[in-house]
């Protein structure tokens, strides 16, 4: 017998049938223990029927236990068969990342869809009340401003327009128009006032109140109200007529009549409404609030009742159902039908929302004050979601057909690439690797070949574009920072270009100031010292900024500088006059009797810019020439921002005699003007840079930079430039210099 068992053992043991582990032994204990158990009971039932029984429990038990234990391990021995492979694997892995999730998100998008039909189809009740009260609230408003007219006219209050309008209108043959003045009912179209057609809604004459508040602010009324157990539409306006209110108030019933036409393209409706008092014959039962919840929520939202009518009106006795709160919600009506399904995927859609109403004797609103059940299909509502498509609703149906064919032939071919991406992986992942490395080394150059058009392949462009920008990336910054260097040197040039040494006059000093708004300015200032007793003064200011800015005005600088000298009769003969010294440059000194017309230097600077520049590059150029002896300036302005002498006693004169911009038309005159500066007096030249920065005050703007400097006026002309500057400084304060700011300033002696 032992060897038998060894033997038996060992094939099953070789055929890989034995059992090993707990989970096995388990599972054939129970299976033979049960088989045992079962011969038992069956012996027993010859001989003692009632012990039998007993058993039958426990067999049943252990098959069930065995049955379990069978199942882990035919689970087991599918895993390692199935899952061996680390290709199966990978397919597993790819069915539990986007099979299942996908068919997550499709019951979870089905379930959407199905509140958003019901969500729609409440939408579609509510907006259709919504437009009733809208249209009740814009005759109201009309039959408002007619009696407010009769009545400030003393003619009899009368709306003659509500009897046309009923007889064009069969709406209005339901609706119902009452007003009051203060608080006496007003005859609208003749015969006795009928006092119970509308009571008067006192809670509007309330201090308290959402609607008071809304009535006294001149907002209209316009809700769902429940008055003597039954629910209306009711819109009211209310006027001041004279001494007291004209109160205008127009209903209509919520019945089957307008609930009906509503549902006659929609499906089935049914108003509940509330406000009876259940009377609860069992106070002690704890569990009575939750029935009679369930009981709501079964009535309001479940299949209608075998044997009842599914279209027309239903009426008869209905138990009323109740929220937690004993407040009863009680079927009112039930109007329209639920058609035939289009097809088999048009299932029915049971969707319910609250109405808020208002009792028109308090005024309290109440949020569920009436419920709306719609029993629909989802035809029916996409007959209305795209009533407007017309035909082309057809084809939006044959679109998402194509899109959802498009996404199942997508996750097919997702499916399959997946099982190939095995022998792609470490491959890409090589390169990538090796590609680190050369970056490593700083060599950017390296490019990863890419022989696949799928996700790694895009990480391996993606490593080649980075590698690429980072390349490109350098060679801009050496390009920066040649050209950082270029603008240094050119800033040191225009720096020199700057009068940084003046000799001044006996009778008149100066100042000049200019900061770029970048590196390089296009403001022009210089001041010239033609003789003993004779300045040039000159401003200018280019279009544009930057390089090209900065250009013109070294241009403009030397040309005024050159013109200057070429007028001098000196200079074209070979007679000494002598020089004097001026910025650092040495400059002829005019004769006696020789003049220089500022118009005309203007006229020969205008025709150099204009042959020489661009059209869309001008300046703009103010020139003066200020006699010592005479305190006399002559000048011309060239389209710049007129100077300014502030005199002593606060006087403003501008200079602005001359003509257009400097460059942008050709055989242009510039006239001159002469005015005598007075000792004291300011003489303020300016750019936009100053006048035109913004805050949220607005511009800084001249007058400003007038009281600024008068002021000031009794300081040196550098305290007044900084005090200029720095007022400048804080009106822009932390945004960016949006002009380059440059102020001349000269003061009689």
């Amino acid at each position: 017998m032992r060897e038998f068992y060894w033997k038996n053992r060992a094939r099953l043991l070789t055929a890989g049938l034995w059992p090993q582990g707990w989970i096995a032994r388990g599972a054939c204990y129970s299976l033979g223990l049960a088989i045992g158990l079962f011969v038992l009971e069956m012996l027993l039932t010859l001989f003692a029927p009632a012990a039998s029984d007993s058993l039958a429990g426990w067999v049943k038990f252990l098959i069930f236990d065995a049955s379990l234990l069978f199942a882990i391990l035919a689970f087991r021995a599918l895993k390692r068969r199935v899952l061996w492979r680390l290709r199966n694997r990978l397919i597993v892995t790819y069915v539990f990342i986007g099979v299942i999730p996908a068919a997550l998100l499709v019951t979870m998008a089905l379930v959407t869809i199905y509140l958003f039909a019901g969500q729609f189809a409440s939408f579609v009740v509510t907006s259709e009340i919504n437009s009733q009260l809208r249209s009740m609230q814009a005759v109201n408003a009309a039959v408002s401003n007619e009696l407010a007219a009769r009545i400030e006219k003393g003619q009899a209050p009368t709306a003659e327009s509500l009897v046309g309008l009923r007889k064009r209108d069969r709406a209005w043959g339901r609706r119902r128009v009452c007003a009051w003045h203060g608080t006496r009912l007003l005859l609208l179209s003749g015969g006795e006032p009928n006092p119970a057609l509308m009571a008067f809604p006192d809670f509007f004459n309330k201090d308290q109140g959402e609607y008071a508040k809304a009535i006294r602010e001149g907002r209209p009324f316009k809700e769902i109200v429940r008055d003597n157990d039954g629910l209306y539409l009711r819109v009211a306006s209310v006027f001041v007529v004279g001494s007291e209110k004209l109160t205008v108030v127009t209903g209509e019933p919520l019945d089957k009549d307008l609930v009906a036409d509503i549902a006659a393209n929609l499906g089935e409706i049914t108003v509940y409404s509330a406000g009876i008092m259940l009377d609860d014959s069992r106070p002690n039962d704890q569990n009575s609030s939750a029935a009679r919840d369930r009981g709501f929520q079964t009535r309001l939202f479940a299949e209608p009742e075998k044997g009842k009518s599914d279209s027309g009106v239903r009426a008869g006795k209905t138990e009323p159902v109740t929220t937690d709160n004993q407040q009863a919600f009680r079927p009112t009506f039930t109007v329209g039908s639920l058609g035939a399904p289009a097809d088999m995927m048009d299932r029915e859609i049971t969707f319910g929302t609250p109405l808020p109403v208002v009792d028109w004797k308090t005024g309290d609103l109440a949020r569920a004050g009436a419920l709306v059940r719609v029993r629909t299909r989802p035809s029916v509502l996409y007959s209305h979601l795209f009533a407007a498509l017309g035909d082309i609703a057809r084809g939006v149906e044959y679109i998402l057909l194509a899109i959802l064919i498009f996404f199942g032939v997508i996750e097919l071919v997702a499916l399959i690439i997946g099982t190939r991406m095995t022998s792609t992986v470490t491959g890409a992942v090589a390169h990538l690797y090796d590609a680190t490395k050369h970056v490593d080394r700083g060599d950017f150059s390296h490019r990863i070949p890419v022989k696949s058009a799928d996700q790694l392949a895009q990480l391996s462009l993606s490593f080649n574009s980075m590698t690429e920008s980072i390349e490109k990336l350098i060679q801009e910054q050496k390009e920066k920072q040649r050209l950082e260097g270029e603008l240094a040197i050119a800033q040191e040039v225009q720096a020199q270009l700057f009068p940084r040494q003046v000799s001044e006059l006996e009778s008149l000093e100066v100042h000049g100031f200019c900061r770029p708004a970048r590196t390089v300015s296009g403001d022009y200032y210089d001041f010239l010292t033609a003789s003993s007793h004779k300045l040039i003064l000159a401003v200018g200011d280019i279009s544009g900024k930057g390089i090209s800015a900065a250009l013109l005005m070294a241009t403009i600088h030397s040309a005024v500088r050159a013109y200057s000298v070429e007028s001098l009769p000196q200079m074209r003969e070979p007679v000494a006059v002598g020089a004097v010294a001026g910025a650092g440059r040495i400059m002829a000194a005019w004769p006696e009797g020789i003049e220089v017309s500022p118009g005309a230097l203007l006229g020969l600077l205008n025709h150099q810019l204009y042959e020489s520049t661009p059209p869309e590059k001008y300046a703009t150029l103010f020139l003066g020439i200020y006699d010592g002896r005479t305190h006399q300036l002559t000048y011309s302005n060239g389209g710049h921002l007129p100077p300014i002498l502030i005199g002593e006693d606060g006087a403003v004169r501008r200079l602005e005699a001359g003509g257009t911009v400097v460059g942008l038309f050709d055989d242009m005159a510039y006239d001159e003007g002469s005015v005598q500066m007075h000792p004291g007096e300011i003489f303020v030249a300016y750019s936009d840079g100053v006048t035109e920065p913004e805050n949220e005050y607005g511009e800084f703007g001249e007058e400003r930079l007038i009281d600024l400097v008068s002021a000031n006026r009794h300081l040196p002309l550098i305290q007044i430039s900084q005090a200029v500057t720095s007022a400048v400084d804080d009106w822009i304060g932390d945004n960016e210099q949006p002009d380059d700011i440059t102020l001349v300033l000269a003061r009689a002696r």
